[in-house]
This record gives C-alpha cells, structure tokens and sequence, in this order.
C-alpha cells in the first residue's frame, strides 16, 4: 500500500507546528490535520524560556517570534501583606537567549504557522477531524472527516499533538495518570493594560492566591484561584470585578478579552509511543501553569522527536530509536510536573502556618547570598540531563595530563552551550548560526578531521554531522588557513568556549541536533567515541560496496513492526 504522506500530525497547536517545522527543514513530507477552522486566537501560554527560543533559532524564525517577548521578564513573589518575600530575575544568556521571556502565544502561533508556507513538502488542513487509526506493520491509515467528507490519509508515521484532552491518547486506550487539582483558577486577559510596570507579580495570600503578568502589546494577564462554591459565577462581570478590584481603580472600564475558569491538572500518559503512533505535548504530559514550563516542555518533546523522526522515515535510523523520546523526554517531563506542583503549593496554599513558614524560608535565604542568587537566576529549574537513550555513557579520564577532582562534571546527557563565535570572514554569531543545528562534532584546538579514520568519515553523513575546530579568536586566521575541507572553524572571541573546557576534563564532544551532549572524550578517543553514537544512534550502516544511499535505499527492514490495530474516536 502506497503512502499519502510520511508523517501525518494531529493538531496545529504549537508542538504540532513545531514538529512540521522541523521536518519540513529536512524534507520529511508532512499533513497536519486541525480539527479547528483556525489557530486559537486568545491568550493561552505566557511564557517561552531560553531553551525554546533556540529551538526557534534552529527552525530560523526567531526574528518573527522576537517582537511578541518581553525579554528577562522579572517575578516578584509576595506575601498576603504585600512584601516581596523573592524575586526571580535570571539574566543569563547561557544558551543564547534570555532564560525568561513573556509572550502572546496565539501570535508566537501563528509565524509558526506562517513558517510552514516555506515548505512545498508541507500541508496543514484545517477543520479536519482524526475519527479513526488503523495500524499495521508498514504505516498508518488516518479516517478523518472534512466539510468535504470522509476520507483517509496513509502515512509511516501519525503524531499526536492534539492536546490534553487528546482524542488519539484515549482512542489507542493509553492512560494518562496524575491528579487535577481541587482548586480551578479564573484566568483574566486584558487589553490597554492598566497597570503598564514589565513585571510578573505572584501573589501567595492565604486567603486567595494570585497573579499578573505583563505581556507584549499592551496585555495584561490576571489569575485568581476560585474557591469552593464560586465555579459557578466565577466568569461573571461581578465576580470578575470584584477580583480586580484591589488591582486596578475601575474594573468596569477594563477591555477585557477572555475571562476562563480552569482546571488544573498534573498527568503523563503511560506510554509516548504505540506502534507507529507517538503523543507529543499536551497529550503526552500536561502540568499546573505556576511554572510556565507546559508549553515549553511541549517544544522540547518537538525537538527531541524531530530528528529522529527525519532519520527514521529517511532509512538512515532503525525504528527503535524512537524508543528513545520516550526514555529520555518522561524523566524530565516528571521533574517539570513535580516543579510545577511544588510552586503551585507554594504560591496558593490556604494554610495561614504553612505560609508563615514560606515566609520565614524565604527571609533566610535572602540572607544566604549563593542560595538568593540560585533562586534569582532560576537554578532551581530542571534542566535535561539524560541518563538513557542516544547517549554514550562517560566516566573521567584516567590520565596524568588531566587531574581530575571529585567535583570534574561530566556532561554527557546535557545541554550544550550557545556562546557568541566569531567566523572566518569575521563575523560574530551564535554559535548554532555559524555551525548549523544538525549532529556536531565539536573539538576544543585540534582538526576533528584529523583525530577520525576514513572508515568514520565516510559514515557521518548519515548522522548529517558537521566537523566543529574551536580554536582562541586569535588563532582562527591560521586554524581557517590549515582546516581540512569540510571542516567549520570558529573563534572563541570572548573565551566561553574555553572556559567551559576548562572546567570539565574532556576536549571533544558530539552533539546531537536538540543540543545534547551525546558523547565527550579525550582528543585521540574521538574515532572509537563516534562509533559508539552511531550504534547509539541506531544507524543502519550500509554494505561495504554502498557507502553513500541515496533516500530511495532507505530499507524499511530495521523498522520495527506492530501487529495490526485500530482505534476509533467516538
């Protein structure tokens, strides 16, 4: 049976647009199908963290998505009296961007949107309604219903991005355990913001909590926690001015665009992958909005999934290598949920003892330096750090040359750093600009291409790896002068390079297209390192006679296959 399409994703949300985004860049054909008439145009997510503002640099739309943020947004957290009990105001720009941005996502949505208009290979339709799966061992057909009628789309591979009350995740009969919690909350969109200061305010009164927000364009967002007994009129005028009216002199006169009772809930599905079928975002895992990390966790599944999606319908990858989105993206997906719990019990508990013991904690660490900043600069935010899947496990070196402390940190598993490089021809750019955002194997003063066999060589265009010298800025005339071809050389202009390999006890690393370290190693290990991420990688090698496959040898034999089903949406 023939295929439509190769990827078919289910929502047009921003983890769905995400995900043809990055697939539509590798030339993965794609159909998103939207059961709307058009992307939600009100307020939701406010917003969008460090590690996804790179993720919209890598997709080459962060210029658009830019002007609706509000940069290094600031959090003041204060008491049921009014006094700032703790600030969060990180300012650091570790991986390129500032940590903590305010945004309006519906317009954030759309350039994601607008974005797909760059690829032929890429379809969005709307007003179009999964209703059934059907799996077997070769892909998967797709029922849907259009204002046209039914019909069916066949494709290798279905992703669900379809939210968290995902049709899909309930039709293939996968759980999705948590908690909701008792407490709903009325979110309050406002036009002509009448309060103006670029501020967040997180208010922990006992007997209410509370919060606002500045966001770009003259939006304000108000939340309040609905107590028991008031769900019913929690979205009328007077219940509505009667929350604003210790905020704002004439709630009346407020443009307002949306008032909405929510329920918050903390849940992850028992699997991410069924078959051919994999859940992203929202239907994958949803969390309290305290920490604004829901739509951002989303982003970090697209981007995980991305490239090993692309490898996999390319025949570069086994199927099995989708295993690993789940392995790796549900352990930190917990650690946000558990985040988002904590602040959320922080911020809005009702217990006038289990505040004043907030309040007391909050008065020590202002007086702890290290902790106060820890806290400012938002270190106490999980970050990635996988354990399992396309990693190469490392241990420290066991050479005179490299003294090594208890403390040495080994990085495998982690983020990778966006430093400002410096070019040949001079120019200063970040980094994934100047090497790209596929596979990078960066090396610290030596030519990569030096320290890796032919054998090696010839095998990194399946990964699409580039070859990264990072040499000191004064060194990159000569470095540029002497490279091997085929290897991008950078300057370390401000020696951020150098000094994160000062600190660890490794010179060469690979790094995956989301940013992760898959592998570190000395200079002269490099060779059997790389061969161990292509095994890790789930890398079909091709025959010794066929070195270069072209995209039609791209064997479905190392897929894994599933024994039919279907599964229908009432």
């Amino acid at each position: 049976m023939g295929y439509d399409t190769d990827v078919v994703i289910i929502g047009a949300g921003p983890v769905g647009l995400t995900l043809a985004n990055l697939l539509g860049l590798r030339g993965i054909d794609v159909v998103v199908l939207e059961a709307g008439r058009e992307l939600i145009d009100y307020p939701r997510a406010v917003g969008i963290d460090d590690e996804a503002m790179r993720v919209m640099q890598g997709i080459g739309l962060v210029e658009k998505v830019l002007p609706h943020t509000v940069p290094d947004q600031q959090i003041r957290m204060v008491n049921g009296r009014g006094k700032v009990i703790g600030v969060i105001d990180p300012t650091t720009r570790v991986f390129g961007w500032p940590r903590r941005n305010g945004f309006v996502q519906p317009l954030v949505d759309r350039v994601l949107l607008d974005g797909l208009d760059r690829f032929a290979n890429v379809r969005v339709q709307f007003e179009t309604r999964m209703t059934e799966l059907r799996q077997d061992g070769e892909g998967v057909t797709v029922q849907c219903r259009a204002p046209e009628g039914e019909r069916a789309v066949r494709a290798k591979w279905v992703v669900a991005a379809d939210g968290g009350s995902s049709g899909t995740r309930k039709a293939l009969g996968i759980t999705f355990e948590g908690e909701t919690r008792k407490t709903p909350g009325l979110v309050i969109d406002v036009a002509n913001d009448p309060i103006g200061t670029p501020h967040a305010v997180f208010g922990g009164d006992p007997k209410r909590g509370w919060a606002t927000l500045s966001l770009p364009h003259g939006i304000r967002r108000w939340e309040f926690n609905v107590l028991p007994g008031e769900e019913d009129r929690a979205e009328t005028d007077a219940f509505v001015h009667e929350m604003l009216a210790e905020h704002v002199s004439d709630p009346s006169s407020l443009d307002i665009i949306r008032r909405r009772v929510y329920t918050f809930n903390a849940r992850i599905a028992g699997t991410f992958r069924k078959g051919r079928v994999l859940l992203a975002g929202d239907a994958a895992h949803v969390m309290p909005v305290v920490a604004g990390q829901g739509w951002n966790s989303g982003i970090r599944d697209a981007v995980n999934l991305g490239w090993k999606l692309a490898a996999v319908v390319d025949g570069r990858a086994e199927a099995t290598l989708l295993d690993t989105y789940d392995q790796e993206r549900r352990d930190h997906v917990a650690a946000m949920i558990g985040l988002s719990l904590n602040m959320s019990r922080l911020m809005t508990n009702r217990s006038r003892l289990a505040s004043a013991a907030r309040d007391l904690s909050a008065a020590v660490i202002s007086k702890l330096p290290k902790l106060k900043a820890k806290v400012s600069s938002q270190g106490f935010k999980p970050m990635p750090q996988y354990g399992r899947g396309v990693v190469v496990p490392s241990s420290l070196p066991h050479s005179k040359s490299v003294p090594v402390t208890a403390d040495s940190p080994l990085s495998v598993g982690t983020l990778f750093p966006q430093p400002r490089v410096r070019t040949a021809d001079g120019a200063e750019k970040l980094l994934d600009d100047a090497t790209g955002t596929d596979w990078r194997v960066i090396v610290w003063n030596n030519d990569p291409a030096a320290l890796i066999s032919c054998s090696t060589a010839e095998l990194l265009p399946l990964l699409g790896a580039t070859l990264v010298h990072v040499v000191p800025a004064a060194q990159l005339p000569w470095a540029t002068s002497h490279a091997a071809a085929g290897v991008t050389v950078v300057g370390d202009p401000a020696g951020e390079v150098k000094r994160w390999f000062d600190a660890r006890p490794f010179s060469a690393l690979v790094v995956r297209p989301d940013h992760v370290i898959a592998a570190e190693c000395l200079a002269q290990e490099l060779d059997e390192t790389l061969q161990k991420v292509l095994t890790a990688a789930r890398v079909i090698r091709p025959a010794a006679a066929d070195l270069a496959p072209g995209p039609e040898a791209a064997s479905l034999a190392g897929l894994t296959t599933d024994a039919p089903e279907a599964a229908a949406v009432g």
